[in-house]
């Protein structure tokens, strides 16, 4: 058995305030004990600023991180954007695809980054054709996600139409197909339950993606496995569903049977408050994923009133335009007071609670946080930055959420294992070249 002491000159722990002087005992890479206010001992690791649970990012496409800066001043919509990605997407091959993913999932770890939600759609070959192994790509990001030292929920998508009047998919979205929802699940069986760090969820793209009859389907053959999907993230899609169906997304979710505790809406931006309440009564979860949603001119989702309504908020980098999970927390609150005209509608600790343990109350990971029986997955916060400067523990959470960024992240720990020392990562040691070499390799320059 493997025990380590820490001792953290602050802690959050899960309210408004920070709490002194807390030791944390891990013991095979989980908390066996906490102690808040009491001395270090001579064995303890000692941690300056605040330590806080890594941040567990719901949702990401590790490749969309291939388009920064080169997307995010043209005009537009959604569906525009849509042709660049696209285009990336059908450059990729196993080898630059691990490794384009290795180092953005580095990159989220030195932001403080724990986990994350690898929402994962490029299955085959840029024809439709198999890989020897059906998994090659899903398997790539498993082993880039060991690299980086983070924990990952491969979230194995269903992408079998381009609309709910499409039998097929477009021809630039072949190698997301598994051409019948059989195949798919066969595929995403043969994945096993993961392994070490890594679990296995199942991501029916979205309801054009995936017909009625097909996520039935999806219910049937789950087998204790979350699933995660794409919900009324444009008017258009909407409007599709309704003129299909003559229900909106939500309501198709809910016929199938999808949703409650295991379920997660992503993005649910454009709802009825028939949607809300179905969300909300099944506690289904709803990741929110403000900076992508901007960015895509989207809109901005009725996080509050899902929340009041019993809905489960977690919060993702979606296309990772940015990697900042301090960012993604306070636009849940900055962006709705913009909408609303109020102010205050999320208490600042709830919003750390969703980029925290909400994430892997969505990944189906259990426990997060500093707390007994929670894998140590921790990050320590300096607090010297003209950011934090000011540090006041009665109001660390608005603190943290309201003014801090991932420069302040100066150490990660998952497992107990460090994997970020002093704003360095220790197994990926040249982050900034080997993204540039990664993304150099799948773009037209």
């Amino acid at each position: 058995m493997t025990t380590q002491s820490f001792h953290a000159q602050w802690a959050w722990r899960g309210g408004e305030e920070a709490v002194a002087n807390v030791r944390i005992t891990v013991s095979n890479g989980v908390i066996a004990s906490v102690e808040n206010g009491v001395d270090a001992q001579a064995s303890d690791v000692r941690i300056s600023g605040v330590v806080m649970p890594g941040f567990v990012n719901a949702h990401s496409h590790a490749f969309h991180r291939a388009l920064r800066g080169r997307t995010h001043g043209g005009a537009g919509d959604f569906w525009s954007w849509r042709t660049p990605m696209y285009e990336i997407a059908n450059r990729l091959t196993p080898e630059t695809y691990g490794e384009l993913a290795a180092m953005t999932f580095a990159e989220m770890a030195l932001s403080g980054i724990t986990g994350v939600g690898e929402f994962h759609y490029i299955h085959h070959q840029q024809d439709g054709t198999r890989y020897a192994n059906p998994n090659e790509m899903g398997l790539a990001m498993v082993e880039a996600s060991q690299r980086a030292g983070i924990r990952m929920a491969l979230l194995d998508v269903a992408y079998l139409h381009s609309g709910l009047d499409k039998p097929e998919p477009l021809a630039e979205q072949k190698r997301f197909s598994d051409g019948t929802i059989d195949n798919w699940l066969d595929r995403v069986d043969a994945l096993g339950e993961g392994g070490e760090n890594w679990t296995v969820g199942m991501a029916p793209h979205s309801v054009r993606a995936v017909h009625p009859n097909e996520l039935e389907e999806v219910v049937a053959n789950r087998h204790g496995k979350v699933v995660h999907v794409h919900v009324s993230e444009q008017p258009a899609e909407n409007a599709a569903c309704i003129a299909a169906t003559g229900k909106t997304p939500t309501q198709v979710l809910a016929d199938a049977g999808m949703l409650g505790r295991h379920f997660t809406a992503v993005h649910a931006t454009h709802l009825t408050a028939t949607d809300i309440s179905l969300l909300g009564s099944s506690h289904s979860g709803v990741c929110m994923c403000p900076t992508t949603e901007r960015d895509l001119a989207d809109g901005v989702g009725p996080a509050s009133s899902l929340c009041a309504g019993g809905a489960v908020l977690s919060l993702g980098t979606d296309s990772n335009a940015f990697i900042d999970m301090f960012e993604e927390a306070r636009a849940v609150e900055t962006d709705e007071r913009l909408v609303t005209g109020k102010r205050g509608l999320h208490a600042p600790a709830s919003l750390l609670i969703a980029a925290t343990s909400g994430g892997a109350t969505a990944l189906g990971w259990g426990q997060h946080g500093i707390q007994i029986g929670a894998p140590a997955d921790f990050i320590a916060l300096s607090l010297n930055s003209v950011r934090l400067a000011s540090f006041d523990a009665a109001h660390a959470a608005a603190h943290i959420v309201h003014a801090a960024s991932p420069a302040d992240v100066r150490d990660v720990w998952v497992g107990g294992r460090q994997i970020v020392q002093d704003h360095k990562h220790l197994a990926v040691l040249d982050v900034v070249g080997g993204l540039g070499r990664a993304i150099a390799a799948v773009v037209t320059l």
